[in-house]
């Protein structure tokens, strides 16, 4: 009992003693111990990284789920340390709603039997959008969370014992210059300065090593900043894997209508030319965007004869596919992912197609569909 007394008082002794020295710094009455330039750069470093990972994270859950009620619910349920369950998304909410409709009002009719393939491609939609969400989560989502939930708390908590031992070292240095005064005054020997000087050597000791601590933390902030890059990598991968898969599902479903008697169907022609990464090795369609067109020649003029082609005496490159492509007539050369084919341009092509070669076969292949290899 009297330790445990003897160690409140000395604990509530050393709080007061921060908490005074603290003050007057405050108010510039006490001289305060600096960090080194490179360590206060660290510190800002951390600081930034923290309060951006912590925006991109909230951003995301609000992309992956837009409805803050569900954001709330799978919040409790990790807290919990409970799966959270399976929710239909909105996409296969409407598929269902189109096939039950299609039901209803006669799945015979060219109405009925639209709703149904719509309903289906929805369906799908649906299911890539929780591949989608789950890839995410566990790939970018979860990272985040453990740099904020673990490394950074580590760092808070070091930051602290910093604050600490920085405030402790002050208030000796304090204490030991109140001494050397009133020895100065007294002039004789004051042992409070000898105790002074023993209390600042320690005080010295314990900040430098919480300083260093401190700084081997910091300074792995650019571990953090290295995963984070490699999260990201794949966030965009399954990103990009998502939205290509919309669009291969959607481009079914418009050929699928398009054969529908008294059905309308839109241009394939994009509103706006696809993106695409250059780079000096490699020119990769980022989506795979429908070409405008099958134009192997201008308007007006006829298209040319495949069989006539032949391929230029330089100017061929190697390509691989990135998507499967389903030739669309004769004058298409059908694709599988991952092949490597030959691809070359000819005077008046329309620049979203290439002429490719597979063999003995060739014909006309979508730009958006290949990476270019050097």
């Amino acid at each position: 009992m009297d330790f445990n007394m003897k160690k409140l008082a000395s604990d509530a002794g050393i709080f007061f003693t921060r908490a005074v020295q603290f003050t007057e710094e405050k108010f510039g009455q006490a001289e305060k111990t600096e960090l080194d330039a490179h360590f206060e750069n660290l510190l800002a470093r951390a600081d930034s990284t923290k309060n951006w990972t912590e925006k991109i994270l909230r951003q995301t859950e609000v992309l992956l789920q837009p409805n803050p009620s569900a954001r709330v619910e799978e919040f409790l349920y990790e807290k919990l340390d409970r799966k959270v369950p399976s929710r239909v998304t909105n996409g296969e909410l409407l598929a269902q709603y189109m096939a039950e409709a299609a039901s209803e009002l006669g799945p015979t009719t060219p109405y009925g039997k639209t709703l149904i393939k719509v309903a289906e491609a929805e369906k799908r939609l649906g299911a890539a959008e929780r591949d989608f969400i789950h890839t995410a989560s566990i790939n970018f989502l979860t990272p985040l969370r453990n740099f904020l939930e673990g490394d950074w708390k580590t760092i808070s908590k070091e930051r602290r014992l910093l604050q600490n031992r920085r405030l402790d070292l002050d208030a000796c240095k304090a204490r030991l210059k109140k001494a050397k005064a009133a020895e100065a005054k007294a002039t004789l020997w004051n042992d409070e300065v000898d105790k002074a000087e023993q209390e600042l050597r320690v005080a010295q000791t314990e900040f430098d090593r919480q300083a260093e601590v401190t700084r081997l933390l910091l300074e792995g902030i650019s571990s953090t900043h290295v995963n984070h890059l490699r999260c990201l990598h794949e966030f965009v991968e399954s990103q990009t894997t998502y939205y290509a898969q919309c669009y291969r599902h959607m481009l079914d479903l418009q050929k699928q209508l398009g054969r529908f008697p008294g059905t309308f169907v839109g241009t394939t022609e994009p509103a706006s030319p696809p993106l695409s990464s250059t780079s000096p090795t490699t020119t990769a369609a980022t989506m795979p965007v429908g070409p405008s067109g099958a134009g192997l020649a201008p308007p007006g003029e006829a298209a040319l004869r495949l069989e006539e082609v032949a391929p230029p005496a330089s100017g061929t490159r190697k390509a691989r596919v990135l998507y499967d492509y389903e030739a669309a007539d004769s004058s298409e050369l059908a694709l599988l992912a991952d092949e490597l084919i030959t691809v070359y341009s000819l005077p008046g092509m329309d620049p979203d197609w290439l002429i490719g070669e597979r063999g003995n076969k060739k014909g006309k292949v979508p730009v958006t569909y290949l990476e270019l290899l050097s």
